[in-house]
């Protein structure tokens, strides 16, 4: 559905856009489908660059078409591809799960925050909608870069069709601290979402800051935070934080040839403007006026509050909330201080002609931008363009992220009442020297960092060699284990297959390299350290692709136990499944083909299909999985593999228990520290059972989500861990 005009002054390679909505947004008038250019900072922004560069833009087009109609690129340079939304899914994934879940939440209101399954579940769907557009018009392009909450799923899906693009992800609002996002039942999912990028993008230091933190603690994935890295399986993530500006000039324009406010002609204005929203803190702001108007009775009759308040989002029942409680306030207000002729707050409802709001903004003596919580702001930085004859002041709230950069505002706490009270009346009695040399530095500032600029930076940084983060090293392992190790003997359990070898394409073939055999033996020399090999394999052939006398073995994924001092173990049901698995095994050989091939372990069994085609794989999985059912067994998902395995109640993680309790006694957890590190969905049991008594390490991949702690990026990784711990000093025990 898209179409395509040629932009022939392009010399750079185009690029992708991909957001919530068009640049345009579709309504259904009298004469059928009519377009209307969408306004915001996202647009100004990035059309310039499509149409120097071409491209495609994807996106919804605001309306649910009916059958036959379609929405062209009709004067656009570049390619225009709607991605089409039922009413079901705008209810669900924009009203729904983008609009009352993640908007709330990031900007730190988690009472108003709804969280709802179906709402997620839509989210999910819509956001693998957009993915499949955006990959299907990504050839050739420099950069597939999309943008904000509603699309925080919609990287990992591209990767996964386009492996090797380069993808920038960039959030328009806040990132919530660890505290505020883990309320999220999601939370991991969405960062696994954004992970998928190649550069992460937020407005402000802290927000990024945020998100490390979260990615860390979440996912257990390792983080550098001097240079804003986040190790992410094979892959390194950049996390940057880019402040948008805006159109700079096109506003100074405007400002310098509107005609003056009629407003200002005869009244002082304190000036606010705002979409109508919960997170703009008017209600605070009114309250702060009133404040000041009781505090500086100097003030009455000669300044006005003017309020223009954009309505948003009028069929949400806590806007319409919100709108009448303003209402009430100003109200309040004016029946308190107002006289014949004055009245103290002018509030107006509706969208304003951008030449009036220039007028407004270079007119007014004081802009208050005094928001609860914001991603950046643009009506502090609007105001400041604005203000050609530097005659104005800018009260600013601490809850934006604008006020990072705009230090020669007064910035306030909107909660603070008084304290912004007090901020407008310094405002309003300021020096002129004092006005002009806080107003100069602002707009010197904000001339230079327009939107231009900040479109340049995320490409330059999405677009420069990719990151690398260096292997973990002993600083890592000291701050994730020594203080939990601090004094303690270590039980250290560890997987075979893909934690100490890398995974093959045969089991045979996974042999230890001679420094992972060199670790192992050093730390099996150490007396504070005991090491168990966990694993699938039956215990024999574990036994023998280690070849190390002191280590246990736990084999078949605990159900047989050998070695460590401790009595040897083999679960007493196992007995009643011996004929049966063998039939198993005669039945999925049967089955076996296009390089598929059963591995018989005794009492387990594994039916692989690495090497099988991968448009062939989920058949058969399938198919396996339906056999092993029938014959009473569990499946159980591995690396490119279905296990088979007896229905007694019994896995890595009980054997983990198993082996402390009787290597240690029943009061092990007072004695000794477990570190468990294992690759695969049959770990994930044992990192279940460890939650709170050890510490875990999931190797490989980061597209499962997982039950450890921690993340180690490959079998390298391990290495460098029992080396690390092979060195350490030894504790007195």
């Amino acid at each position: 559905m898209s179409e395509a005009q040629t932009d022939t002054t392009s010399t750079a390679r185009p690029i992708l856009v991909v957001s919530n909505r068009l640049p345009f947004t579709v309504h259904r008038g009298p004469r059928g489908l009519e377009r209307r250019h969408s306004a915001g900072g996202l647009v100004a922004a990035l059309e310039p660059t499509l149409r120097k560069r071409g491209g495609t833009w994807v996106g919804w087009p605001g309306a649910e078409l009916k059958p036959g109609e379609h929405v062209s690129a009709a004067s656009k340079p570049y390619r225009v591809c709607p991605v089409l939304l039922s009413e079901a899914d705008v209810t669900r994934y924009y009203h729904g799960f983008s609009n009352r879940t993640l908007w709330p939440l990031f900007h730190s209101f988690p009472e108003r925050t709804r969280f709802d399954q179906r709402d997620f579940s839509t989210y999910e769907k819509v956001n693998a909608r957009f993915a499949a557009a955006a990959a299907a018009e990504a050839e050739g392009v420099d950069l597939i870069w999309v943008h904000d909450y509603h699309l925080m799923l919609a990287s990992q899906r591209l990767r996964e069709q386009r492996p090797d693009a380069r993808i920038g992800f960039f959030l328009h609002i806040p990132f919530p601290p660890y505290d505020i996002f883990r309320l999220l039942p999601w939370d991991r999912e969405l960062l696994r979402g954004v992970l998928a990028a190649d550069l992460v993008g937020f407005h402000v230091h802290g927000y990024a800051q945020n998100f490390l933190d979260c990615a860390e603690r979440r996912l257990g994935v390792r983080v550098d935070r001097e240079h804003m890295l986040v190790e992410y399986g094979d892959r390194t993530v950049q996390v940057g934080n880019f402040p948008i500006g805006i159109e700079f000039e096109q506003f100074e324009k405007r400002a310098l040839a509107a005609p003056p406010a009629p407003e200002a002609q005869s009244e002082r204005i304190v000036l606010g403007v705002d979409r109508l929203d919960y997170t703009k803190g008017i209600p605070e702001r009114i309250r702060a006026f009133e404040r000041l108007l009781e505090l500086h009775p100097r003030h009455r009759e000669n300044i006005v509050l003017l309020q223009l308040a954009v309505p948003s989002r009028s069929q949400v029942v806590e806007y319409r909330d919100l709108k009448r409680e303003i209402d009430e306030l100003v109200g309040r207000v004016n029946g308190r201080f107002a006289t014949a002729t004055w009245s103290p707050i002018r509030y107006l409802y509706r969208s304003f002609n951008p030449d009036r709001l220039a007028a407004l903004y270079r007119d007014a003596e004081v802009g208050l931008v005094t928001p609860l919580r914001d991603g950046m702001n643009l009506v502090a930085k609007e105001f400041v363009a604005c203000q050609v004859k530097e005659s104005g002041v800018l009260v600013l709230s601490r809850m934006a992220g604008a006020s990072e950069t705009m230090h020669e505002a007064l910035l306030v706490n909107p909660y603070d009442i008084e304290g912004t009270a007090e901020a407008i009346h310094r405002a309003l009695t300021m020096e002129e020297t004092e006005r002009r040399s806080r107003m100069a530095a602002l707009r010197h500032r904000e001339r230079a960092e327009s939107i231009d600029v900040w479109v340049q930076r995320f490409l330059d940084a999405a677009l420069s060699r990719r990151a690398h983060l260096e292997p973990p090293s002993d600083a890592d392992f000291e701050r994730w284990l020594a203080d939990a190790l601090h004094g303690k003997r270590l039980a250290l359990f560890l997987d075979y297959d893909g934690t100490l070898t890398p995974l093959c394409d045969h089991p045979r073939d996974a042999v230890l390299s001679s420094r992972m055999r060199a670790a192992l033996e050093a730390c099996t020399a150490r007396p504070n350290i005991d090491i168990a090999i966990v694993s699938g394999r039956a215990q024999s052939d574990i036994r023998r692709m280690v070849n190390i006398p002191d280590l246990l073995y736990v084999g078949n994924h605990g159900l047989e136990i050998a070695g460590g001092g401790i009595p040897e173990f083999h679960h007493e049901d196992l007995v009643h499944y011996r004929v049966r698995t063998q039939e198993l095994a005669q039945k999925l050989s049967a089955i076996a083909s296009d390089g598929a091939w059963v591995e018989e372990k005794g009492h387990t069994l594994t039916f692989h299909y690495r090497n099988v085609p991968g448009a062939l794989r989920e058949a058969l999985a399938e198919e396996v999985r339906s056999i092993v059912h029938h014959f009473g067994f569990q499946a159980r998902p591995a690396h490119a593999a279905v296990e088979a395995r007896p229905p007694i109640g019994w896995d890595k993680g009980r054997a983990v228990l198993h082996v402390l309790r009787e290597r240690y006694s029943v009061d092990w957890s007072e004695r000794v520290r477990v570190v468990y590190v294992g690759d695969d969905e049959t770990d994930e049991d044992a990192f279940r059972m460890l939650t709170g008594l050890g510490v875990t390490f999931r190797v490989g991949s980061p597209d499962a989500l997982t039950a450890a702690a921690r993340r180690l990026a490959n079998v390298d990784a391990v290495q460098a861990l029992l080396e690390w711990l092979s060195r350490r000093e030894t504790p007195r025990l």
